[in-house]
């Protein structure tokens, strides 16, 4: 099976190119764009395309060079808090590059399978009584980053009813792990913990709203389930994809702060805390684990654990 994934450098591609090539029975290309230190010890397994993918010929010739089997499409603007201070980049981004990526699908590899990648963020304002949120929920955005994951979603689910393409689209909840930059609140944490560590910044974090609870992943555990989505998921159709269970934010740094070799003193900032944060979100994934029978296999605490083990092992290599 020939896989192409693009963004394959970055920190949801890097963990899926290691998971593809572990399983067996994968040949693995990849597009590159920026940064590819995450891929750099897969280089000689993997062949790359360093292209920028806003031009649809661009996208065209690269499938049509390669001749997937399946197309992991995972070149995005990720951050949600960029979207809100830069609305029309993230909008821009997003749906250029999903309505090329399916457009030269349908001109030149017709039978490859899509994995279009959505998101919990297109739920956006939820309820109490929608929870546990399943994939009927009502999407009510409150970010153009989640706008913008609607927008990829509604348009692989337009692909697959007007050119028949073979798309599975998923909506991933949080997920984090190693690789993860900043911008998100584990590696924001475990990366101000490794500094302080290593003695660059003083014993004092500073911190947002702790109070929202969210459905954290392993990215390790997420990757497994965009492969099973397309081996088992059925075109056209959109899953849920996350643990079901829920922890708040100072759930996550206590964990982190018991890992710490020193002691750290926590202070709030209001500059953190970001507007209209929904509450609490928890997945119902029942659909696609009676689908694919996934499960997630890696715990809460490991995950953290080998967050802040990559964050000082990053800055120890820039000491």
């Amino acid at each position: 099976m020939r896989a192409l994934i693009t963004g394959i450098s970055g920190f949801v591609g890097s963990h899926l190119t290691e998971h593809l090539l572990n399983s067996g029975g994968w040949t693995v290309s990849g597009t590159v764009y920026g940064d590819a230190a995450n891929i750099a010890h897969l280089r000689n397994e993997l062949e790359l395309y360093e292209a920028e993918l806003s031009e649809l010929a661009t996208v065209r010739d690269i499938i049509e060079d390669c001749r997937p089997d399946a197309i992991f499409h995972l070149a995005a603007q990720p951050i949600p808090s960029l979207s809100r201070h830069d609305p029309w980049f993230t909008l821009e981004t997003n749906i250029r590059l999903q309505i090329n990526v399916l457009q030269a699908v349908a001109q030149v590899a017709p039978n490859a399978a899509v994995l279009v990648v959505g998101s919990s963020e297109e739920y956006g304002h939820v309820d109490a009584t929608d929870l546990p949120v399943d994939e009927d929920t009502p999407l009510r955005p409150t970010t153009p980053y989640g706008v913008s994951k609607i927008a990829q979603d509604y348009l692989g689910l337009q692909y697959h009813l007007s050119h028949r393409l073979r798309t599975v689209r998923v909506r991933p909840f949080n997920h984090i792990g190693p690789r993860q930059r900043r911008g998100f609140v584990a590696p924001d944490f475990a990366s101000q913990i490794a500094e302080i560590e290593a003695g660059l910044q003083p014993p004092v974090m500073t911190v947002g709203q702790l109070d929202v609870a969210r459905d954290f992943s392993d990215v390790r555990d997420i990757v497994r389930g965009y492969a099973l989505a397309l081996a088992h998921g059925e075109p056209g159709e959109v899953y849920n994809l996350g643990a079901g269970e829920v922890h708040t934010v100072r759930e996550l740094l206590d964990v982190l702060l018991s890992l710490a070799s020193v002691p750290i003193e926590v202070r709030r900032d209001p500059a953190r805390i970001r507007p209209a944060d929904t509450p609490k979100i928890v997945s119902d994934c029942s659909k696609f684990r009676r689908q694919t029978g996934w499960r997630p296999h890696i715990p809460f605490e490991q995950t953290l654990a080998d967050v802040l083990d990559d964050w000082r092992a990053q800055i120890k290599t820039n000491l």
